[in-house]
């Protein structure tokens, strides 16, 4: 499971990110409500965990904007306002809980873990496919064509990351966030030699390639060239 956390205060995030990894969860830290509000709107995460006062945007405005755009995905509020009011506006501006800080852990656990199960009817799908190209996360098999891949599991991760997305462009920065957890360039050609590899055992022998270059954006999977 992926968790979007917005939180501004380095040392709560800090100690945020460190439980809920150990927790099991995958997690992407967002600085501010800017970066959080473009992560939540263009990122695929099962959950979304934001303080409500950020700088440049607030969570509450965050959560507006998420629905506005159709975004469905469940989101806990962490806020030191705690009045029934201040919850009441959390609740209404599309939140799904809110939790009042300081806060136990454990309680922060389980209403994340409350929070998923209710979402886990619209879950993300565990079969992928794309043309004639098949991922079964459970199984972590991949088939083309009637013809097996064997991929290293960071390949995987790779492949199923651009087939959540296909048709859409991915950049350098989302493929290095999302799939190796790097938030700094390493100014290497780590990307390119995974795309690369995976290129071949997914397009290898075939008429229709799937992995595409968009020159000086990223990438994209995608049916056919357009």
């Amino acid at each position: 499971m992926h968790i979007l956390l917005i939180e501004d205060d380095a040392e709560a995030a800090e100690f945020l990110v460190k439980g809920l990894r150990e927790s099991g969860y995958e997690v992407h830290h967002a600085h501010d409500g800017h970066d959080g509000l473009q992560h939540a709107t263009e990122g695929s995460f099962d959950l979304v965990v934001t303080d409500r006062m950020l700088p440049h945007v607030d969570g509450l405005s965050i959560i507006h904007q998420m629905r506005q755009q159709g975004i469905a995905t469940p989101v806990l509020v962490l806020s030191a306002l705690g009045t029934v009011d201040d919850r009441i506006r959390g609740l209404k501006a599309g939140g799904d809980d809110y939790l009042t800080k300081p806060f136990a852990f454990a309680e922060l656990l389980a209403r994340i873990e409350a929070l998923l199960r209710r979402s886990s009817s619209g879950a993300e799908a565990t079969k992928l496919k794309v043309a004639d190209l098949e991922l079964d996360l459970l199984a972590r098999r991949v088939v083309r064509g009637g013809r097996e891949i064997e991929l290293t599991a960071r390949e995987l991760k790779l492949l199923e990351f651009l087939m959540r997305r296909v048709g859409q462009v991915v950049t350098r920065t989302m493929l290095l966030e999302g799939v190796w957890d790097l938030h700094f360039d390493p100014q290497s050609n780590l990307i390119d030699v995974h795309i690369s590899r995976l290129r071949q055992a997914v397009d290898k022998g075939s008429v229709n390639p799937l992995i595409h270059t968009i020159r000086g954006s990223g990438y994209v999977l995608r049916d056919s060239d357009p």
